[in-house]
């Protein structure tokens, strides 16, 4: 509003002044504000050191509450794809048996259901990275902190993607390998 002054931005030579310009602001603020020698301050002076440590312990927070969503949510995921995959096996439980009554082994059937899984993981961690380089795209567009993904993170995300397919499709593909044929070409 007209009239209104919401923040005023001051900087000093060098640190070892901005004690003493601090003081004289807060001095000059009370004057400016009518303020009386026992009254509290009505405004807050703030240096880039208290804005550092606020971020600094809100990166701490975020450092300690992470991997265990992180954690939950690999679990989760996991357990998503586990049970997609073993949806597919029994819809194909025919395939596989025609398969391994023509002469697929049981580590084929397995290599199958794990790149299966592992390629649904590996979608799933792609979108992710999408996502989360939009979000950063938007974070530096619509804010002054510095948002980007690091290349090692997405090389992370994906071999953990691709790892929580593999492990989450180990005992579909196991299930998947130990039909019996005969049994397997029956099945409706």
């Amino acid at each position: 509003p007209r009239g209104i002054v919401d923040e005023i931005l001051i900087r000093t030579h060098d640190e070892h002044s901005m004690a003493e310009a601090m003081m004289q602001v807060e001095a000059i603020m009370r004057v400016r504000h009518q303020l009386r020698p026992g009254d509290r301050n009505d405004f807050e002076i703030e240096t880039a050191d208290d804005s550092m440590s606020f971020w600094k312990r809100i990166s701490q927070i975020l450092m300690i509450a992470f991997p265990g969503l992180v954690g939950i949510a690999l679990v989760v995921g996991g357990m998503v794809i586990m049970n997609i995959m073993l949806v597919s096996v029994m819809e194909r439980t025919r395939e596989i048996g025609m398969r391994m009554a023509i002469g697929a082994r049981r580590r084929d059937i397995i290599f199958q259901i794990l790149v299966e899984s592992a390629t649904l993981s590996g979608l799933g961690a792609a979108l992710g990275i999408v996502i989360g380089i939009m979000l950063a795209q938007i974070v530096r567009a619509v804010s002054p902190l510095p948002a980007a993904v690091a290349p090692k993170w997405i090389v992370a995300s994906v071999l953990l993607g691709a790892g929580v397919g593999i492990l989450a499709g180990l005992y579909p593909a196991m299930r998947a390998s130990r039909l019996d044929p005969v049994v397997a070409l029956r099945h409706e």
